[in-house]
Order: C-alpha cells, then structure tokens, then sequence
C-alpha cells in the first residue's frame, strides 16, 4: 500500500515540514553531485555507523539518503503526514518531536546491530515517528492508498490506522527478521530503525501535548 494524499485538513501553515523537506532535498543533491568516492567518503564520515558510534552522526544521518527512491519517498511521506502533526504540536515543538523520534529510531537500530560497520543514513526512522503519533490522533482519517494487486493497480481510500498498521507489522516481521544478519549485510533497510521511531513517535506525541487551542480536536472521521 502506498499513500496518496490524507483527508484530515490542517488549520496552519507547515513551516517546519516543508523546510525539513526542503533541507533532505538539498544536501541529496549535494551528495548527488559528488563523485563516487567523495560520496562515499561523505556518507561514511556523517552516516550513522554502529561499529563507530558518535552521537552527531544521529542527527547528520537524518538528513542523508541513499538514492532518489529513497530520498522522495521518504519526503512524500513526510508530506502527507507531518503537516498534520506540526499543527497540532506547534512549529518548535514539532521539530523537537521530529528530531527526537529520529533520535530513538537510530538508537533502536543501534541496539540491535551495534557491530555493524553499515553506514545507516535516512530520514525515515523520524518519519515513523511521524506516521505513529498520526496514528495516534487520527486514526480515522482517510488515506487515498494506492493499492497493487497482481497485474492490476486501484486505488481506495482506507482509515489510517489500518494502513499504519499493516506498514508498522511488515516493519516489525522484516526487522526481527534481518537481527543476525547485519554484520554481513552490506546494505539494505534498516528496519528496526522504522520500528523504533514509531514507538517513539506514539509515546512523545503523549508527552508532548498538543497545542491547547487544538487539544480538544476530534479526528474529523471518529
């Protein structure tokens, strides 16, 4: 299933998701212009790698991403579901919560793989955070899912949660299914990363209250 638009309006401006997109679109063009071997170099040297661990190299692997299917569909998702959540927490809340969904989804992958030499690189663990915590206050919001089936592609409009869901468990069963593997892998999703940053994200959306002119805001389909 792959996301197409939501129904769920916002009633503010997304500052914050269009320059977090902005910026991801920015440096993957840098990293796009570089040669093979400054790529690498620069992947290896602000990536996330486990083996060699530096807390910076959390934050600065947020920002980096492996290709252009990478890099634009992370940023589509980022669309469709962070400006929903920034209207509810607030511009500066919400780059807080983003990043430290980013946080936890980088430590959980960490925790796992903590011999692997794999630089991890992506924004996708703080998007998950994203997609948890609207899974989380929206549940019944419609997503425009487009839908491949066999020789035929449809699409249907489903509740969110049903869709968060089903993506959270093929996160969940691929990620318990790579532990043991990363230390030969030599690249490849880092899925537990996913998982770890949606956990974040539905615990943090509970500490970090909404706005207080938006904390009485019923999802428009309970």
């Amino acid at each position: 299933m792959f996301p197409l638009r939501d129904t769920q309006p916002s009633y503010s401006k997304p500052i914050v998701t269009v320059a977090l997109i902005v910026i991801n679109i920015l440096v993957f063009l840098y990293e796009f212009s570089l040669d093979p071997y400054s790529q690498n170099a620069f992947i290896g040297t602000f990536g996330l790698v486990p083996d060699r661990f530096h807390f910076a190299n959390v934050l600065t692997s947020m920002f980096l991403h492996g290709g252009w299917m990478h890099v634009l569909g992370n940023m589509w998702f980022l669309w469709i579901f962070g400006d929903n959540i920034e209207d509810i927490l607030g511009h500066g809340k919400y780059l807080l919560f983003y990043l430290l969904c980013g946080v936890g989804a980088a430590m959980t992958q960490v925790y796992f793989s903590p011999d692997s030499r794999v630089p991890m690189v992506g924004a996708s663990g703080a998007i998950a955070g994203v997609m948890g915590a609207y899974m989380m206050k929206f549940p019944y919001s419609r997503i425009n899912t487009l839908i491949f089936l066999a020789f035929f592609i449809t699409t249907v409009e489903v509740p969110a949660w049903v869709m968060l869901v089903y993506w959270f468990f093929i996160q969940l069963i691929s990620g318990v299914g790579s532990v043991g593997y990363s230390q030969v892998s030599q690249g490849g999703t880092a899925f537990l990363a996913h998982v770890g940053g949606f956990v974040a994200g539905i615990g943090l959306i509970y500490l970090m209250r909404p706005k207080e002119r938006y904390s009485r805001r019923k999802d428009l389909y309970w």
